[in-house]
Formats: structure tokens, sequence, C-alpha cells
């Protein structure tokens, strides 16, 4: 059996190692023919992911018509070009088994991954969860979800695709999955700022709970079950996520709060994500001062102090 992997970002070139070890063959695409020259001559993406060996079975290539005999294919890309990799490669997509790795919705619609991807197949996932893709290529033990509506179509991607070191929970509820991974990114990046403003371990805490509690508060409204974002794909991503300076989106919450510049070639997908979430509680007329605390200073709207006011200043309630 042969996998595809579209997308040699950290992610997806960390997926791949990590899959490696069931000794199936994989087939990882790119676009960047500089990361074809590199793994072919040291076996390494030093682009996206350096320092880790890709075994021999993995073959990196950007002919996307390498991925015509593989059965499964995860598709590793930022949210936001999603749909543009899909309409380009549908030939190639259709009536395949298609697995989104990538976490967000698309601003303009306001779509999850596995909502775009059934624009070529009908048999569509998601893989979200708690994981740093340095973790992943390191073999350190670690837990996923992946989700379906397709009955029995998650507990067959979870047979092929766990490993010794890469458990998967399967669940009935891609919608919820989606939830807890897009907007964990959006609270990251609240909580990245408490830490670079000085405030405080307790000031993140608090935001990281309210945030959570938030998402619970909503979730309905969007078709998702409150009980999936109690596990792996809601709290489980949000407290990686949120306490680590290897979460880009909690690293740019880091530099806001110390109002210093951030790498525009890195992507925060917590940035489209929180302008996404505000339109759609709008529409819904939800309430959502966290998260709209938190897209304010993403789009330069109000200053730290007034955002922090707007919380605390806030009518007292029962929790």
């Amino acid at each position: 059996m042969t996998f595809g992997i579209i997308g040699s970002g950290a992610f997806g070139t960390a997926l791949s190692i990590s899959l490696s070890s069931t000794n199936k063959k994989l087939i990882l695409w790119t676009r960047n023919q500089d990361v074809v020259n590199s793994v072919q001559e040291i076996r390494e993406n030093r682009l996206r992911l350096p320092g880790y060996i890709l075994p021999q079975n993995i073959i990196v290539t950007n002919d996307i018509n390498q991925m015509e005999n593989c059965s499964i294919i995860l598709i590793a890309v930022p949210m936001q070009q999603l749909r543009s990799v899909v309409e380009l490669h549908r030939s190639r997509l259709e009536g395949k088994i298609l697995v989104a790795c990538c976490k967000g919705f698309e601003v303009s619609t306001g779509l999850g991954p596995t909502s775009i991807l059934e624009m070529a197949s009908n048999k569509t996932a998601v893989l979200t969860g708690p994981s740093f893709a340095a973790d992943l290529a390191s073999g350190f033990p670690t837990a996923l979800t992946v989700a379906s509506k397709v009955e029995g179509l998650a507990q067959y991607i979870q047979s092929e695709l766990g490993t010794e070191t890469l458990r998967l929970y399967w669940s009935d509820d891609p919608i919820g999955a989606e939830f807890g991974g897009a907007l964990k990114n959006v609270i990251a990046i609240g909580c990245g700022v408490t830490i670079g403003a000085g405030y405080g371990s307790s000031s993140r805490a608090a935001l990281m709970t309210r945030g959570y509690s938030e998402i619970i508060s909503i979730a309905p409204y969007f078709g998702a079950k409150p009980e999936t974002l109690s596990g792996l794909s809601g709290l489980g991503d949000l407290s990686l996520t949120c306490m680590s300076s290897e979460s880009r989106n909690y690293r740019y919450g880091l530099a806001l709060g110390k109002q210093q510049s951030f790498d525009k070639n890195i992507t925060v997908e917590g940035t489209s994500t929180s302008s996404a979430i505000i339109l759609k509680a709008k529409e819904f007329k939800l309430d959502t001062p966290v998260m709209a605390a938190i897209n304010n200073l993403v789009v330069g709207k109000v200053s730290l102090s007034v955002a922090i006011q707007s919380l605390l200043s806030r009518p007292p309630k029962k929790e």
C-alpha cells in the first residue's frame, strides 16, 4: 500500500517520517524543487525541517502524477491555500481517501478543511490534535484524532496510519475536530500576548480557560459536538499550543505582546481564523468577548490596554 502526502512543510515532512516506520511506501509531493534536491542529496528537508533524516521509503517529488496509485492522500498545506491545491490537482484527487492535516477556517467562506476536500472526493477526513512537527519526526509518543462523517472511514484510516509511537483515536464529528483545531490557534495568540506583555502565568491560565469556555459555548451553532472539544482535537491541542514557544501562534502572540515585529514568512493560522470566527459570530449573534479582543489586537483595531480593559470591565457573571 502507498500513502501520499501533499505539502512539504514542517508538518507534512514530519508526518512522512513518522508514517515511514510502518515500512509502507510514501510519496511526499512538493512544488519546491529545492526540497526535492535537498532530500535527494542528503535525505533531509533542510528548508522546512532541518536535522531530521527522511528514510529511503519516502519518495519526494514535484510530479503530482505519482499520487495516482496512493490509496490514502494526506494534505498538509496552509488552510488558506487548501482550496487552490484541491482545484489545481482535482483530477488526481477524485475518488481518493483524502485526509486534511491543516487547521483553521477559510476566511472567504468560513468552511473547514473537509468541506473543501469534498470538492474532489466523498471520502474525506481530518487528522488533528496536539502535535508539533519536531515531536512527530523524533518519534516521540503522540496521540491524534482522525475524524470523518463517512461511516467506518475514520476507523479504517486509524488502522492504516497508526504506528508504534503515533496513536490515533477515531471520531465521527469532523466539524468538532476541525473547530477545536482552528480556534485553539486564536486563543494561543492571546495566551502569547499575556506572557509577552509581562502579565504572567495566572493571566495566561485565565485567558486560556475562558477562551476554552467560549469555544464550547458556540460550538453547537456550527454543528460541532461540545464533547468532542474535551478530547485531543480540542482541549488537548489547546493545552499544547497555549503553553509552548514551539507554537507559531503562541510565538506570534509573544511578539504582539512585546510590540515586536514577527517574521511574515511564518504561517500563523490563528490570525486569519480570528477574523473568520468573528464574522461567523456576528452572523449568529454570538457573544465571543475573548476571541473578539484577540482579533481586535491582531488587526490593530485596539491597543493591548484597551483589549484587556474590554474583558476586565465586563459585568460580573456566574462561571
